[in-house]
This record gives structure tokens, C-alpha cells and sequence, in this order.
């Protein structure tokens, strides 16, 4: 089969698969809608390896054109499918995991009363997250980045009886909505500086652009600058990043299968490949990287921060995926696009793998997610424990696992950036590999080891998950302990240059993984110390002495309050926008909806109708002389008015 036919097959068998048990899923049935729907991800994802294979060969990025979609105005979009090394790399990643997530849910949703309309909704979501990252312009991007956001709406608020979810997707759709407005801001600056929106044109128009400058409240603004900064705000709502990232630990609240999904390998990490595909426009704006870094470097800090905290087990692998994502901006911040691609796809693996895992530990106990309810599941769930473990090793940055390559790799290249950005990002990277190592390896202690705390009942009935959500952890697993070793050379490698060819472009100052090779071997070997102290000091807290944890928590209140609430971001965002948002709103629904528009408006006319019709009543009495005076009246009236001037 050729390429461009490979390609665009995996694109829209997706798509087919949703529209199919979208429309027919009660024709088909459960086992029908599920068959349909993973028989076509399982093909999308045999012929995503073969399209990423196929896409190393091509000297040039090549361009599939469908069909014209948008002429209007200077605007002529055909939409296209772009094939080079960063779309063959995504479009494996998305197509496995998926396709993985799909498989695991046919045991996981078993009992559940929707399963067609579930299914429909992850193959579409595939489908936009698809049609995303094979995106030649910034309007077919645009198209996947908002469907991402529609079906992610859908899936966390699948259980729309629950009023937890429905808060949930109205939070993410909300927060990601201020993100892309800034977003969307960005694109229409690139069509005012470019003239257009097509990916070839941009990137070949960059370096003349650069310096371009126009004046606004009388300030000078670099162009460049400008757009870059606003389709980063567009990456930092879909990536979760601070302090756009309130959405993400709320999304839990649909079914962990979307967990997966949403936090693994598509959704999240959308903001990450759009900073990686424009890198030429970045590479121009070098505050926009600095802004990139920081913010990226701060929540990799922050959120570890709060997973140490928090005692729901997906919540913990949440705020891990916050903070992973800040470290993949880490290095975009810094120039190392392949590294946070190359974090990307490791991360895909193993997060995907945790989030299924802890799935499979709801599962066995019945649906609790409190880890204080947990405790000496291995036994009873060995292989989701072994698997489970491979996971969070990896997510550890412990060899040879492919979390280490990526993230090790990341804080190299921050470190030898030499900027102040890229140190910070160092430093608290650095500092948030302990608390990572800390935070999941208390999540396997309080799940997996010590005495049962989930009572006789619920430890009698737990039990490991059937084979059909156990083999897709297997392969994750797979995933997550040689990827990263056996594809470390392609993409931060001596073979980078030509793995990636023109998919990312680096101005020759900016080659920070090629700096990074000169390291001191401090700064290389000292995440993988802190993140050794951070497994070790979780065995100490929650097997050596369970009883620690608890007297630290008294003794420094405080803090612990202040993780534990998540820095109370929540509350002040309530303090800030929602209460005076819902003032405003009561104030303009009663005083000027109710009392102005509908008082002076239809109301005001029903009630002066209703209260003259009252009175004009009263002379229905029944006397003569009551029906003469009213006609009386009526005569001196219309006398009146044909006598007065005019």
C-alpha cells in the first residue's frame, strides 16, 4: 500500500468508526459498536507504524491534498495531510495508545449503560487528534485543536447524571476556551505579518520577518514576539500549563479510559507538538522561548508539588502529567524541540500505562480511588502490579526505562542553554525529579504494599482485571521500558539531523543538545540521585514507618494544607472571577433582564393591559346611564381630537 493512501486511512478510519456507531450504535449493539470501533484503531495503528516508518525515508516533508475546504476573503485553505518526522511520530503515538485504550475499554466500560455512545466518542476524538497533527496550515489545526476540546467536553462529562462531571467538562471547556481565544489571536497575527496560513509559506517567510515591528498604544511590539506568545497561551490552556491548568485534575471525573486518552498521548500534549511545529516562527522570537521555559520549568515544580499530596490515585497521576508537561516546554523554552517530542513519546507510553493501571485497581476494588482505602493489592492484582511498577519507574527517570532518556535529556539541555530561563528550568526540574520519584512511588506503597485497608468484603471480591484490559498494559509496558533506549540516538542522538531532517528547525546558536553533550557530570547524574532518594524516602514514610507521614503532616500544617488544597488555586480563581462573574450576572439577570427589559417590555405592557382592562370593567354594571356616560365620553374624545390643531 502507498503512502499517501496509509495516511489517509489512518486519519479518517477514526472518523468512519465514530460516524458508524455514532449513528448505528443500537443496531449494532455493545459488542457490535466495540468491534467496530477497535477493529478500525487497531488497523489505523498497524498502519501508523507503517506511515512513521515510511515518513524516515522522505527527504522532504510530503503533502497530501484532499479537497479545497475554506475560500473566503484572502483565505484558501485545501485541506491536506503533511507527512515528515514529527506528524509520522505523532501519528504512531496517537494510533497506538488509542488504539490500546479502545481494547481496555471493552472490559473496563463492560457494565456500563452507553457503551456505543463511549466508543463513538474516543474514535472521534482520535479522529481530531489525528486530523491535528497532520494539519499543513494553521486553520486545519485549528479545526483538530477545537474538536480535541469538543470531545473532550463529551468524555469527561460522559456520565452526565453525576452533577461532578458535568462541573468538570464545563471547567475544561472554559479554561481551554481562554486559552484559545489567545490562540486564535495568534493565528490571525501570523495571517496579518505572513498573508497567509499555510505551514510551507510561514516557514520559509520566518528569517525575513524577523524584526518586524508595529506600533500599539504607542509601544514598539516585535511581531514575531507577539504571535508566538499568543499561540503559546492557545498551548498553555490544552497542556494544562499554570495558570491555565485547573481543568486537567477535575477532568478525573470521567471514566479512566478518557483518562488515558486525554492525558497520555493526544489532547495535553497538543500545545507541545504546535510549539515543536512552529519552531521556525519561535526560533525568531527569543522572549517567546524565555516565556516558554518559565512557565514550563514553574509547573513542572508546582504540580510535582501537589501530587505528593494528594490521596486520590488518579489525581496523583494528573498533576504528574502537569508537571511532565512543563518539562517538554522546558525544552521547547530552550530550543530542544526533539527532546520534548522525544519526552512526549516516552511520556505517552508510560502515563498512559499508569493511568490504565490505576483504572485497573478501581476496578478490583469496585470503583473506591481513595489510596487510603488501598493497601496489599499485589497480591491480589499481580500483573497490573508488575506493569504498574514499570510505569513508575520510568516515570522516576530510572534506567533503563524510558522515562530516564527523555527527561535526563531535558535537564541536560536547560543546563547547557546557559540562560537564565533554561537554569531555572533546570533547577526546579531538577528538584521536582525527587518529588516525582516521591510522589508515585508513595501512589505503589499506599496501593500496593502494607496491611489492606479496603475491609475483609472489599479485599474478598478484589480480583485482577480480565485479559482485555490486561494486555494493553502489557504492551505499554513493553512501550515504556525499551522505547526509550532503543530510539534515543534518533531523536537526541548523533542521528537527530537526520531523523528529523526539516521537521524542526534550530537556529545554529540555538542547538542546545549538542551543548549538552559537554555537561558536567554532576548536573547529569543528579536528577537520577534525587530521584533514587525520592523512591527511597517513600518506602521510609508509607513501609518502614506509616506512622511518619502523619506527624510530619501535624507538624508542618501549614504547608501541608497549602499542597494539599493545591495551592489554592481553585479558591482564588472562585474569589476572583466566579463570585464577582455571578454578581454581575444576578445583577444584570434581576436588575436590568427583569426590572428594566422585562418590566419596562412585556411585562410592563401585560400589566398596564391587565390594570386598564380592570378598569374599563367597572362601568360593565348594567346600568343605562353607566353606558351613556362612557359614550360620552368617547363622543367629546374623538371631538376633541378632529378639533385640535394639527
Amino acid at each position: 500500500m502507498e503512502l499517501d493512501t496509509m495516511a489517509v486511512a489512518v486519519v479518517f478510519l477514526p472518523l468512519i468508526a465514530a460516524i458508524i456507531t455514532g449513528f448505528f450504535g443500537r443496531a449494532l449493539g455493545d459488542r457490535g459498536s466495540q468491534v467496530t470501533t477497535c477493529g478500525a484503531l487497531l488497523i489505523a495503528a498497524g498502519l501508523g507504524i507503517l506511515v512513521f516508518r515510511d515518513t524516515l525515508a522522505l527527504a522532504q516533508p510530503q503533502i497530501i491534498p484532499l479537497f479545497r475546504w475554506v475560500v473566503a476573503g484572502g483565505v484558501d485553505v485545501t485541506w491536506s495531510i503533511r507527512l515528515d518526522t514529527l506528524s509520522g511520530v505523532m501519528i504512531m503515538v496517537v494510533t497506538v495508545v488509542s488504539s490500546m485504550v479502545h481494547i481496555y475499554s471493552v472490559g473496563y466500560m463492560a457494565e456500563d449503560k452507553s457503551i456505543p455512545r463511549f466508543m463513538a466518542y474516543l474514535s472521534m476524538f482520535t479522529f481530531f487528534m489525528l486530523a491535528l497533527v497532520t494539519a499543513n496550515d494553521l486553520l486545519q489545526l485549528f479545526f483538530g485543536w477545537e474538536g480535541v476540546g469538543l470531545s473532550s467536553y463529551l468524555l469527561i462529562g460522559f456520565w452526565y447524571d453525576r452533577p461532578s462531571a458535568n462541573a468538570a467538562a464545563i471547567k475544561a471547556f472554559i479554561v481551554n476556551r481562554i486559552g484559545d481565544f489567545g490562540f486564535s489571536l495568534g493565528i490571525f497575527t501570523v495571517f496579518w505579518v505572513f498573508g497567509t496560513l499555510s505551514f510551507p509559506a510561514i516557514f520559509a517567510k520566518a528569517a525575513s520577518a524577523a524584526g518586524t515591528t508595529y506600533v500599539f498604544l504607542g509601544l514598539h511590539i516585535d511581531a514575531l514576539t507577539l504571535a508566538s506568545v499568543l499561540l503559546f497561551i492557545g498551548a498553555m490552556g490544552k497542556s494544562a500549563q499554570i495558570p491555565l491548568h485547573t481543568w486537567l485534575p477535575d477532568a478525573m471525573e470521567g471514566p479512566t479510559p478518557v483518562s488515558a486518552l486525554i492525558h497520555a498521548a493526544t489532547m495535553v500534549t497538543a500545545g507541545v507538538f504546535m510549539v515543536a511545529r512552529m519552531s521556525p516562527l519561535f526560533e525568531y522570537a527569543p522572549q517567546a522561548l524565555v516565556l516558554v521555559a518559565v512557565i514550563g520549568g514553574t509547573t513542572a515544580f508546582f504540580a510535582a508539588s501537589i501530587g505528593m499530596a494528594q490521596n486520590d490515585i488518579k489525581r496523583v497521576i494528573a498533576y504528574s502529567t502537569c508537571s511532565q508537561l512543563g518539562y517538554m516546554f522546558v525544552a521547547g523554552g530552550v530550543s530542544a524541540y526533539s527532546a520534548s517530542v522525544f519526552h512526549l513519546f516516552t511520556h505517552a507510553f508510560f502515563k498512559g500505562l499508569l493511568f490504565l493501571c490505576s483504572g485497573s485497581v478501581i476496578h478490583a476494588l469496585g470503583g473506591d480511588q481513595d489510596m487510603r482505602h488501598m493497601g496489599g493489592m499485589w497480591r491480589k492484582t499481580p500483573i497490573t502490579y508488575i506493569t504498574m511498577w514499570v510505569g513508575a519507574l520510568s516515570l522516576s527517570g530510572i534506567p533503563p526505562f524510558s522515562g530516564y532518556f527523555s527527561k535526563d535529556t531535558i535537564l541536560d539541555a536547560a543546563w547547557a542553554s546557559g540562560t537564565a530561563a533554561g537554569r531555572y528550568g533546570w533547577v526546579l526540574g531538577t528538584v521536582a525529579a525527587f518529588m516525582t520519584a516521591f510522589y508515585i512511588s508513595r501512589l505503589m506503597f499506599m496501593t500496593f504494599h502494607g496491611k489492606p485497608r479496603a475491609g475483609e468484603e472489599a479485599m474478598h471480591h478484589a480480583h485482577e482485571s480480565p485479559w482485555v484490559m490486561l494486555l494493553p498494559l502489557i504492551v505499554l509496558a513493553i512501550g515504556a521500558t525499551i522505547l526509550g533506549a532503543w530510539l534515543y540516538n534518533d531523536f537526541v542522538g548523533a542521528g537527530r539531523d537526520a531523523f528529523w531532517k526539516a521537521a524542526i528547525f534550530v537556529l545554529p546558536g540555538h542547538d542546545t543538545l549538542a551543548a549538552a553533550e559537554g555537561v558536567p557530570g554532576v548536573v547529569r547524574w543528579l536528577p537520577l540521585g534525587l530521584a533514587v532518594a525520592g523512591i527511597g524516602t517513600a518506602y521510609l514514610f508509607y513501609v518502614w514507618d506509616p506512622g511518619l507521614p502523619v506527624r510530619l503532616a501535624q507538624q508542618f500544617r501549614v504547608m501541608y494544607l497549602f499542597i494539599l488544597n493545591k495551592w489554592y488555586f481553585d479558591e482564588l480563581y472562585d474569589l476572583l472571577f466566579v463570585r464577582p462573574a455571578v454578581v454581575i450576572g444576578d445583577g444584570l439577570w434581576k436588575g436590568g433582564d427583569g426590572m428594566l427589559i422585562d418590566g419596562l417590555g412585556p411585562d410592563g405592557v401585560a400589566a398596564v393591559t391587565r390594570d386598564l382592562s380592570r378598569q374599563a370593567s367597572r362601568f360593565q354594571s348594567g346600568y343605562l346611564y353607566h353606558y351613556a356616560f362612557v359614550m360620552l365620553i368617547g363622543l367629546v374624545g374623538f371631538v376633541t381630537w378632529y378639533l385640535f390643531p394639527r
